[in-house]
């Protein structure tokens, strides 16, 4: 992995990030730089797993899957092995451990009632390390996060790449087709139709019109990366508690704010959940006391810093044992 990109990287990478699967021309011509600089540039990060392309499922379009937020109290000498292990997990959707050294949060996708069960009511109290816990289910993760850019991209050039997110296609009934597209798309979310026709044996035509039909709608696709290689060095969670009349406004507000990359409604005393991404501490700082503090509905707030990542979108990051910030 890189350990420092340029203004060119990082604009390459914002685009990525507001449309993972753009082509190197839409990019190009986005970013104002020639299509041959974008490949030159693009192409290692991609090879060497500084930048990652995957999908995640939506829970939408998987009524069996159960989406929840974990805070895990730990013994903290043990915190870090107790990440590591939550990020080996495959229903694990991102780890980060949190201010104080002794908590975890985690955003877990879970199959069914059994499986959230074993997690809940097994897995957790046989942890030795593990103190405590709390669970909160996701009730609606708001997508115009999805197309988040880190504020790299003015506003014009973030609308070249936004993609219209639809509401989950009524009664779309899944085959084995469409199971091999998305287990291709999660293992590489820039795959051509080509390699991903192959993986699920069928025509490069139909590969295509079926990952079209997917992609922001069975899944999201998302674009990983470390973000202080975007010059982001103060990330935190809020878990804040707004009024319920005014649940639904204050998320897509927030939801669109540059310093925001998910929001997710939630059950518990905290009922609205974000994560924020800032350049340092006083713009972390302006957030809160500016953008939040003018949203009326909110009534209480939460901030927990990130110490360290152990996994986002799904995808463990390299170099977990280390702290991110």
């Amino acid at each position: 992995m890189r350990h420092r990109l340029d203004d060119t990287d990082r604009r390459i990478v914002a685009a990525l990030l507001a449309s993972p699967r753009a082509s190197w021309r839409t990019v190009s011509d986005t970013i104002g730089v020639s299509e041959r600089t974008v490949v030159r540039r693009a192409g290692p990060l991609l090879q060497d797993g500084t930048v990652r392309v995957t999908a995640v499922r939506n829970p939408g379009c998987f009524p069996e899957l159960i989406p929840m937020a974990l805070r895990i109290r730990c013994r903290p000498r043990r915190i870090r092995a107790v990440a590591a292990v939550l990020a080996e997990r495959p229903d694990t959707v991102w780890v980060d451990v949190l201010s104080g050294g002794d908590e975890i949060s985690t955003v877990v996708f879970l199959d069914g009632p059994e499986a959230r069960n074993r997690l809940l009511l097994r897995d957790l109290p046989a942890t030795e390390a593990v103190d405590s816990w709390t669970s909160h289910t996701l009730l609606r993760v708001f997508p115009a996060a999805f197309d988040w850019t880190g504020g790299l991209l003015s506003p014009a050039e973030a609308e070249v790449l936004r993609r219209e997110v639809a509401s989950p296609p009524g009664g779309l009934a899944l085959d084995d087709t469409d199971h091999a597209l998305i287990r291709g798309l999660a293992d590489n979310g820039r795959a051509t139709y080509t390699e991903l026709a192959r993986r699920a044996r069928t025509a490069a035509l139909t590969a295509r019109r079926r990952t079209d039909l997917l992609a922001d709608r069975v899944v999201r696709l998302a674009t990983e990366v470390d973000l202080a290689l975007l010059g982001i060095h103060a990330e935190a969670l809020l878990w804040m508690t707004v009024a319920p009349g005014g649940l639904d406004a204050t998320a897509h507000a927030l939801s669109r704010h540059p310093q925001i990359h998910f929001t997710a409604a939630t059950t518990g005393p905290a009922n609205l959940m974000a994560a924020a991404a800032a350049a340092d501490l006083d713009a972390l700082y302006s957030l809160l006391t500016d953008t939040i503090g003018g949203l009326r509905h909110v009534t209480g707030i939460e901030t927990t810093p990130i110490l360290a990542t152990f996994k986002r979108a799904g995808l463990p990051r390299p170099n977990a044992d280390r702290a991110a910030h």
